[in-house]
């Protein structure tokens, strides 16, 4: 019996691996803005939206992240800015027993993935909440983001720029 319990406890200690955990989702920091209204309702010109996209990460403690996705949207016609929109979505996350390559890829691509839909629902909310015709924002590929950073710093080292900042996990 015992022989059972110590090979049991090693198959369990074999399969104890990684372990990611979403521990918690917040909204951080949020803005809308309407810099003309109600004038601005009348503007039949045909909307431009810019998209500014970012991300952040700190580490809290060894095992415990917080990463920030940060989401501008600019809606202009002509040269009037009808509205701003800011979400900066955050959360914790667990993440144990990783190599750093794969940390980095978590961190940068999965972290993201987990916290897009909710920025994405309160843009869309925003945008209603202030008048507008919904909007929502098509999907993001972050792997491929993540893949073109690892390929601007590759080459931000090759060209024997080492020393310049890294942009960050995106």
């Amino acid at each position: 019996m015992s022989e059972e319990n110590v090979n049991g406890n090693a198959a369990s200690a074999d399969n104890t691996g990684p372990a990611f955990t979403v521990e918690k989702i917040y909204v951080k920091d949020v803005s809308f803005e309407v810099p003309g209204g109600p004038a601005i309702f009348n503007e039949q010109a045909q909307p431009q939206l810019q998209m500014n996209l970012n991300q952040s990460v700190q580490r809290l403690n060894e095992n415990a992240f917080e990463v920030v996705l940060g989401i501008t949207l600019t809606c202009t016609a002509g040269e009037k800015t009808l509205y701003v929109a800011e979400v900066k979505q955050a959360g914790v996350f667990g993440l144990a027993g990783f190599d750093a390559q794969t940390l980095d890829a978590m961190l940068g691509t999965h972290c993201p993935n987990v916290l897009y839909p909710y920025t994405r629902q309160l843009i869309s909310d925003l945008i209603q909440a202030g008048g507008f015709p919904p909007f929502y924002l098509q999907p993001i590929n972050f792997d491929a983001l993540y893949a073109e950073g690892l390929r601007q710093r590759a080459a931000q080292q090759q060209s024997g720029l080492a020393d310049a900042e890294t942009a960050g996990n995106a």
